[in-house]
C-alpha cells in the first residue's frame, strides 16, 4: 500500500499539495532577484563612467604614447643623452614628468 495515502487521500487533506501555495512567492522572490541583477548591473556600468570596466580588453597604445614610452626607455638605458632627450620630447609636444591626470 502507497504510504503518502492516509484514510483515502493524501496527509495534507483535500486540495492541491502544499508547495502549490508558495508557487507565487517562488515567483515573486525571482522578480526579485532579476531587478537586483539588473540594479547591480547598472551601478556598475555607470560607476566606471569614461573609463573601461576591468573585464573588457585593454584599448592599443596610441602612436604619441607608445614614441614617449621608447623615448624614456632610450633615454632610461643611456642610449640618448639629457639634450636629445629634451629635444625629441620638445618635439612631442611634451614635458617630460608631466602627465594629464586622469578624471573622474
Amino acid at each position: 500500500m502507497n504510504t503518502l495515502v492516509h484514510a483515502g487521500g493524501p496527509p495534507w487533506g483535500d486540495g492541491p499539495p502544499p508547495v502549490v501555495h508558495a508557487l507565487p512567492l517562488i515567483g515573486a522572490a525571482m522578480l526579485c532577484l532579476l531587478i537586483l541583477f539588473a540594479a547591480i548591473g547598472y551601478l556598475l556600468a555607470t560607476r566606471f563612467g569614461k573609463r573601461r570596466p576591468p573585464w573588457a580588453r585593454s584599448t592599443p597604445e596610441t602612436p604619441e604614447s607608445a614614441a614617449k614610452r621608447v623615448l624614456a626607455e632610450r633615454f632610461a638605458h643611456g642610449d640618448i643623452g639629457v639634450d636629445e632627450f629634451m629635444e625629441r620630447a620638445s618635439v612631442l609636444n611634451w614635458t617630460p614628468g608631466t602627465e594629464p591626470r586622469d578624471r573622474r
